[in-house]
């Protein structure tokens, strides 16, 4: 997992970015308006709002824009009404397994867009279950492993139901089940503890290693243009980057 996990760390880092451009915000946004609309508007009795307002948290989305988007989702407002959820399956370079979740109000036009950038960054669209075998949904927290002491970490987690903890070069990555993210979160935090991110994520059972940098170039490339259409909410992948390798890549 370590290619993927960085990535995430990454990712999470240029975020500010992305959300001082509103588009990350607005993602997070109709994530939280469809899981509203779907489930109600308390994250309590709700697992896909809780997780959701969890990863806004963790992107620093202001508690008012959360509220409004909560409202908006279960009220009779057609902003949430019109989407639904797609994911898609493919292949990148080197043979990498490539899951994207989106959340569309046009399945044709996000369809279309998707096997374009597949096939323009050197991969190929599948089938629904080409790949989605060999991911699983966990609870996922990314805290800087330069600024914690590990038993720290390790007892906080513990506490809030985390299942493990792992060391993936600067990072630690908190696993938890789904439904036990917004605790194993709370209790890193009660420990005083500053996370990177908090999010579900669909973590791979098995990696492909792509040591090549040419390879890896080719890999990020796809995964950052599929990130960047406004319609894709998540890209998961099952490479193994050297850390080294990556960070050439994308610096």
């Amino acid at each position: 997992m370590s290619g993927h996990s960085k990535w995430s760390s990454i990712k999470h880092k240029k975020g500010a970015a992305d959300a001082k451009r509103g588009q990350l915000f607005s993602k997070l946004s109709r994530a939280i308006m469809v899981a509203a609309r779907e489930g109600g508007p308390d994250p309590a009795a709700n697992l896909s709002l809780q997780n959701a307002i969890e990863k806004a948290r963790s992107y620093s989305m202001p508690k008012d824009n959360i509220e409004r988007a909560i409202a908006k989702g279960s009220g009779a407002e057609a902003d949430g009404s019109a989407f639904e959820t797609v994911i898609y399956e493919g292949y990148g370079p080197a043979g990498v397994a490539v899951l994207v979740e989106a959340l569309t109000d046009n399945r044709n036009r996000t369809a279309s867009d998707v096997r374009h950038l597949f096939s323009k960054h050197g991969g190929n669209l599948g089938t629904t279950g080409a790949v989605a075998w060999l991911f699983e949904r966990r609870g996922l927290v990314l805290v800087d492993a330069e600024a914690v002491d590990e038993e720290e970490l390790v007892l906080a987690a513990a506490e809030g139901g985390a299942d493990d903890v792992e060391r993936d070069g600067t990072v630690f990555q908190v696993l938890s089940a789904p439904e036990s993210l917004a605790a194993v979160r709370a209790a890193i935090e009660a420990a005083g503890i500053a996370i990177e991110s908090a999010e579900l994520s669909m973590l791979p059972k098995t990696t492909v290693e792509v040591a090549a940098e040419s390879s890896a170039k080719k890999l990020v490339r796809l995964i950052e243009a599929l990130e960047e259409n406004d319609d894709v909410q998540d890209v998961f992948a099952n490479f193994d980057i050297p850390e080294q390798v990556l960070e050439a890549v994308v610096s």
